[in-house]
């Protein structure tokens, strides 16, 4: 889906990676550096790289993408000489747009020092926050990485180790998360029992060492071979003894992975849970055909996501395929403007229909979602303007009906378009000729390569996880100190 604006746009969660070369032969500044490149497109508001120097842990994050906050003299600043290293890239699912939110968030305590990247979100946050604090702990920024930070180095203080630390935990907070975790010996990654964030493990040249990261993408950018994805309620930890599995945790709960992690979230050469996310767009793409067929000239999809789906629409259809659209990628995410004329003026330096693929002709345009409506809206516009004869909208995802409480940005559900509006409703508001959703049904089948569940919520409202009671309030609203957190919590 486009992106116009914050307000009518679904956001990406977070990336993590982690990466431990015993021969310390890699140049682990490099190599994260590398990886969060790879992973940018799940988060854009802060970035983050922490490294282990024969036990020592430095970090540096600030707000901005990875080449804004890693400039060539940051760069060369960092470390020499490490063996392990994490990286995290961030979209605000809880949690204000603050430095003190970003992460790897360094934990320093008795027992040593800890770096803990966070992909997800708790469903029981707020309570256990508001236990801490009962119990006199101090919190510095709004995200829910900083309980399971403080719930971890609790129980450090009587864990025989810190993966033992790690499964306690586990045992305590709810919801979703991928975690990467690194002390002064050990990295570890970690994954919630119903999966519902990505996590892989891949190996280095050699046998050098290992690498974890929410997507394989992040793996190839490294030059590390995948191996496989860490399990629902798994817990991996490397060292110099290798490799090792603890799974405690697993078969506790379904593996329900998110599906937009197929539909939008992903990047198409990623594999998950042995899916390449191309394929299962593209496999959206035909079940929207067979389910919403229409006459038409030309099949084109809205960047960048939405592109995979049309192709995958024009196989099965038999309708040709066209590019409808340029995107500017030079368009930074600061000319996002305030005003109602500035934002419609970005749309069309940010988004430009071709009329000679479109002009006189019926057009198939698909999509991945529709938020509010508003954007959808606006590309339709773009491409009346540009000639189109018809416009036939296909979204490859339900209808948005429920909020997300596992770390999708999906808004309250009085936001929602598909909220109170039928399909037909829904048609006219965003000025298409017909519209069409990808039944439920058929989203449960896009990754057909794969052995798991998934979780649909946002479309049906049955969670795999009970939400937080609305009685309790948004603890993340409070107002906060102006404390930093980059070195001690």
């Amino acid at each position: 889906m486009f992106e116009l604006s914050p307000a009518d746009a679904l956001h990406e969660e977070c990336g993590v990676f982690g990466i431990y070369d015993k021969t310390g032969e890699t140049d682990m500044v490099s190599a994260v550096y590398s990886a969060l490149y790879a992973l940018q497109h799940r988060g854009q508001e802060s970035c983050g790289i922490a490294l282990n120097v024969d036990g020592v842990l430095t970090n540096h994050k600030d707000l901005g993408l990875v080449s804004e906050v890693f400039t060539k003299r940051v760069l060369e600043d960092l470390p020499k000489g490490a063996k392990m290293a994490t990286g995290h890239v961030r979209y605000a699912t809880s949690g204000r747009r603050t430095r003190s939110n970003a992460q790897p968030m360094l934990l320093h305590h008795c027992k040593g020092t800890m770096a803990v990247c966070h992909n997800g979100n708790l469903v029981n946050a707020a309570q256990l926050r508001r236990d801490l604090e009962l119990k006199g702990s101090i919190f510095h920024g709004t995200s829910d990485t900083e309980v399971i930070g403080y719930i971890l180095t609790q129980k450090r203080l009587t864990a025989q180790n810190i993966e033992t630390a790690v499964s306690e935990t586990m045992g305590i907070i709810k919801g979703a998360y991928s975690l990467v975790i690194m002390s002064h010996t050990k990295l570890i990654a970690a994954r919630d029992p119903n999966g519902f964030r990505p996590l892989c493990i891949g190996e280095l040249p050699n046998g050098a060492g290992w690498a974890f990261a929410s997507e394989s993408c992040a793996l190839d950018a490294v030059g590390a071979r995948f191996v496989r994805d860490v399990r629902p309620g798994e817990i991996v930890v490397a060292d110099r003894s290798g490799l090792r599995s603890i799974d405690a945790h697993c078969g506790k709960a379904p593996h329900t992975i998110c599906v937009f992690e197929y539909i939008y979230f992903a990047r198409p050469d990623s594999c998950i849970e042995g899916t390449y996310v191309h394929e299962a767009r593209l496999q959206a793409g035909r079940f929207l055909a067979q389910e919403h067929p229409v006459e038409a000239d030309v099949v084109i999809g809205a960047p960048d996501s939405g592109l995979d789906a049309a192709l995958g629409y024009a196989q099965e259809s038999g309708i040709p395929y066209g590019i409808g659209f340029i995107k500017n990628k030079y368009v930074g995410r600061t000319f996002i403007q305030g005003s109602q004329a500035q934002r419609e003026s970005s749309v069309r330096i940010k988004l430009n229909a071709i009329p000679s693929t479109v002009a006189g002709k019926r057009v198939v345009l698909v999509d991945d979602s529709i938020v509010r409506g508003t954007t959808s809206a606006r590309t339709i516009k773009l491409l009346r303007e540009a000639g189109a004869k018809e416009v036939h909208y296909r979204i490859s995802a339900p209808p948005f009906a429920h909020p997300c409480y596992f770390g999708t940005d999906i808004p309250d559900e009085k936001q929602l378009i598909a909220t109170g509006h039928t399909v037909e409703e829904i048609n006219r508001l965003v000025g298409s000729d017909t519209l069409g959703y990808l039944s439920v049904e058929h989203v449960r089948q896009l990754a057909i390569h794969s052995h798991c569940g998934f979780c649909t919520g946002c479309f049906t409202g049955d969670y795999p996880v009970a939400p937080p009671p609305k009685s309790e309030g948004n603890v993340y609203d409070r107002p906060l100190s102006q404390s930093n957190t980059n070195k001690v919590l």
